[in-house]
């Protein structure tokens, strides 16, 4: 069977950068830079998306595009050698099936939020403690979660069901499309604020004296795990698309142009964020409710609020759905190449394993509340855990050292498909780099993930 490709450069870099972009950049982005003094951690989470995460982005494509397969079988077609690099695939699928058993639940919280936007559940002059209770009423409500929960699941098979060209690609390029048009929107509106130069001032402009307060050591271990993990990295999550794309471009200038779209939006982000935080008085660590809690609050105290509320949260939502989409058609391709599977039949028998493997995060919590497992977290909580702070780095790791040592696939056949087509190359002096120093990066990630 013919391997599918997308139809075109654009679609490529839209359905990647979608995987990539998701609750990480539009949600933990703003409120980790703002506890962490705003403009310096911008610096910071720069510098380290440049020197680890394009680098190993590029891999997890060479994974791909060398093979043409998923996860399961890439190892083994790319390395017949050495069998135990296969085990890390079947690590990829649980990390995939573990990531959509909460992003999905998560996912239905934007479409909730969105829902409630546009019909008016969020009305002009509501208390602020009306606006807080909506968010603890939707997490107690098991129907109304496991009703979002279930549109996220149906929706993103269905796309996937149309196939790379006709599904993913087709639907991806014009949600993403709309993204970025509803960023600029509401991030030209944000600037016309009363306080959009003092949220501006604090978001852009370094502040040593700010770092310096903080701990210059958390503000950069902080900028380096979110720069890290707002690509998604380490699950074959990326590497499923390198396996449809063409020869045509090196993989290094498409890490670079994926990364750009992530970080576009990640910074875009906060310029919507924080000029209406110091706009309204808003503390800008609010913490994970800055999102549910505080901007709903400004959006009922703003003219206009339900509109510019109805268009955040549909924001929102395009943001999340796409990285749904995406491991979707991973672990949807994953049944298609190992086992042969039909797109139809994978689809349907995926959907229903995942949703009934969502079930756990929507009741943990109401149902299943008193349920607390990982550090005592509730079950979001410990499957994000193992997800973020173990199979994110770990397989990253992976990846990287079957590229680049010759107990894997191999430092020249890596540099050949990497550097394969037009554009941006990597220098083969950056191997003892590759080699010795982004091991060790990568290594500080997971013991500060497991401290």
């Amino acid at each position: 069977m013919d391997r599918e490709s997308f139809k075109s450069r654009l679609g490529f870099l839209l359905v990647s950068a979608g995987c990539a972009i998701g609750i990480g950049n539009v949600w933990k982005f703003p409120y980790v830079c703002g506890a962490n003094g705003g403009g310096i951690f911008v610096v910071f989470y720069l510098l380290f998306l440049i020197i680890m995460g394009i680098p190993v982005m590029a891999m997890e494509l060479a994974v791909g595009r060398g093979s043409r397969q998923s996860m399961i079988t890439a190892y083994g077609t790319l390395d017949e050698k050495h069998k135990g690099w296969q085990v890390h695939g079947w690590l990829c699928l649980i990390g995939n099936y573990l990531l959509m058993m909460y992003y999905t639940t998560v996912s239905g919280w934007m479409f909730c939020y969105f829902y409630r936007f546009l019909t008016g559940g969020f009305t002009p002059g509501m208390s602020a403690d009306e606006v807080n209770a909506a968010f603890g009423d939707m997490l107690g409500s098991p129907l109304t979660l496991g009703l979002w929960m279930t549109v996220n699941v149906v929706l993103g098979f269905v796309v996937c069901a149309g196939g790379i060209q006709n599904g993913v690609e087709k639907v991806t390029k014009v949600m993403m499309s709309a993204l970025l048009v509803l960023m600029v929107v509401l991030g030209v509106h944000s600037l016309t604020l009363s306080g959009a130069a003092e949220g501006m001032k604090f978001y852009l402009l370094p502040s040593m004296e700010r770092a310096s307060e903080m701990g210059i050591g958390k503000v950069m271990t902080a900028a380096m795990n979110q720069a890290f993990f707002t690509l998604s990295l380490g699950i074959g999550s990326m590497e499923i698309f390198g396996s449809y794309m063409s020869k045509d471009n090196s993989l290094p200038g498409e890490a670079v142009r994926i990364c750009a779209l992530d970080t576009f939006v990640a910074v875009m982000a906060g310029i919507i964020i924080f000029p209406a935080c110091f706009s309204f008085g808003v503390e800008t660590g609010a913490g994970p409710g800055l999102i549910f809690v505080t901007l709903p609050n400004i959006f009922v105290n703003m003219a206009g609020g339900r509109f510019w509320g109805s268009l955040f949260f549909l924001f929102m939502m395009f943001a999340s759905f796409s990285t749904v989409i995406a491991v979707f058609e991973n672990i949807t391709a994953f049944s298609m190449d190992k086992f042969g599977m039909s797109r139809k039949k994978s689809v349907i028998t995926n959907g229903i394993l995942l949703w009934i493997l969502s079930l756990p995060c929507v009741l943990g919590y109401n149902v299943w509340s008193h349920i607390h497992l990982i550090r005592g977290g509730d079950i979001l909580d410990s499957e994000d855990f193992i997800v973020s702070n173990l199979l994110l780095p770990i397989g990253s790791l992976i990846f990287l050292l079957f590229c680049v040592t010759k107990w894997g696939w191999g430092f020249d056949n890596y540099m050949k498909e990497v550097n394969d087509g037009k554009g941006l190359k990597f220098a083969r002096g950056l191997k003892v780099y590759f080699q010795f120093i982004l091991p060790i990066l990568i290594l500080i990630l997971v013991w500060q993930g497991l401290r």
